[in-house]
């Protein structure tokens, strides 16, 4: 059974009781969610690769910084591609290259020739790998506390500040909430 808690389309931020190093204060989008499990893309973990020179034609899109980023640790030879399309209703592009996402995200298919896509999007993320919750065990975490559920800002998945997204968006909190931003990164230091 799903949370009671929708996450598809929402922001997932790690929190101090969660322990695993992949996950260490990331923030993460959430693509999918359901009773089969749940998958995700870790949006502040810039890594120093660039896209290689067959995929240098979407560079150009490419939101700064320009590199791959670190979408998680399953599936790391993987390629996703994440874009906001300038018109989600009436896209220029072939519908089978950029599959909807929420609002006006979608995946873009990288192994598709460039000019027919990058016509129809504004801004392009490229993430290697994933992160993934089997049956349950994203439900789990929630309610142990690991992770705040929280809706994105339009700009949370193209930041130009990466570093910085985690205490960004909680920073923008309501209440307390908030303070956890001013939170020292090794918490035996406060």
């Amino acid at each position: 059974m799903i949370s009671s808690t929708p996450t598809k389309g929402r922001l997932l931020l790690a929190t101090p009781p969660l322990e695993d190093p992949n996950f260490d204060r990331t923030v993460i989008y959430v693509l999918e969610h359901q009773e089969e499990g749940a998958l995700g893309l870790v949006l502040n973990r810039p890594s120093p690769e660039e896209l290689g020179d067959t995929l240098s034609a979407w560079a150009a899109l490419q939101t700064d910084p320009s590199l791959v980023f670190v979408g998680g640790p399953v599936e790391p030879d993987a390629l996703i591609a994440i874009a906001r399309m300038r018109e989600p209703e009436s896209s220029q592009a072939d519908p089978e290259h950029l599959a909807p996402l929420s609002g006006d995200l979608a995946s873009a298919d990288l192994a598709a020739d460039p000019d027919e896509v990058i016509p129809a999007i504004s801004a392009l993320r490229v993430f290697r790998g994933y992160a993934g919750w089997g049956p349950g065990q994203l439900e789990g975490e929630i309610e142990a506390g690991a992770w705040l559920v929280l809706d994105p800002e339009p700009d949370d998945l193209f930041t130009e500040e990466p570093d910085e997204l985690w205490r960004t968006v909680l920073r923008r909190q309501p209440g307390r909430l908030a303070w956890l931003a001013t939170a020292p990164d090794d918490l035996i230091a406060n």
